[in-house]
């Protein structure tokens, strides 16, 4: 029999060693999921950061407004397919598949979201976040008209920019981590 490879190369503690906090956030993912993702058990490694990255995450991914969840979760899949985060790839692809109620879409947005199955303003939105991701320092006030274009505000702007810019600290962490996904993401929402 093989050895199930390790999910975090930094060490990984026991759901029952987690401060209340913590431990009752991850039980509450693994009761509605029916499972624990593995970046809530490789992140509580540090209990503060936790805190700050999930805090951070929820204020971004959660909120309400003309960016819906699906489309939120089309910037995460698109920026870190090109930032090669394995781990975010897989897991928000399946929240997308969830979220859009399509089984191809998140394969199309992370292989090459130009010809996916998108509308115009979301190919905009995810223009100006692998732009963010990948080139922020050249960011300027063609790129916002371009949204404004496409019926995003400023305050839509910022948003898009947060959420590419949080997950892009992210895959570098998954990466570094050797954050592995976890098997049951694969058969998500297809």
């Amino acid at each position: 029999m093989t050895q199930a490879a390790a999910i975090s190369r930094f060490p990984v503690p026991e759901i029952g060693d987690l401060p209340d906090d913590i431990r009752e956030r991850v039980l509450a993912v693994q009761e509605k999921s029916g499972f624990v993702p593995n970046v809530f058990l490789t992140l509580a490694h540090r209990p503060d950061e936790f805190r700050a990255f999930f805090a951070y995450h929820d204020a971004l991914m959660d909120k309400p407004g003309p960016i819906t969840k699906a489309e939120r979760e089309m910037i995460v899949v698109a920026t870190s397919n090109i930032n090669q985060c394995q781990y975010c790839v897989v897991a928000h692809g399946a929240i997308l598949r969830i979220r859009a109620k399509s089984p191809t879409i998140a394969d199309q947005v992370a292989i090459n979201y130009r010809k996916a199955d998108i509308t115009p303003r979301q190919k905009a939105m995810l223009d100006f976040a692998m732009k963010v991701s990948q080139r922020a320092y050249d960011v300027g006030d063609d790129d916002i008209a371009v949204l404004k274009d496409h019926d995003f505000t400023e305050e839509d702007a910022w948003d898009i920019a947060a959420i590419s810019a949080f997950f892009g600290m992210s895959n570098r962490l998954a990466n570094v981590t050797s954050m592995r996904p976890n098997d049951e993401f694969y058969a998500m929402g297809r």
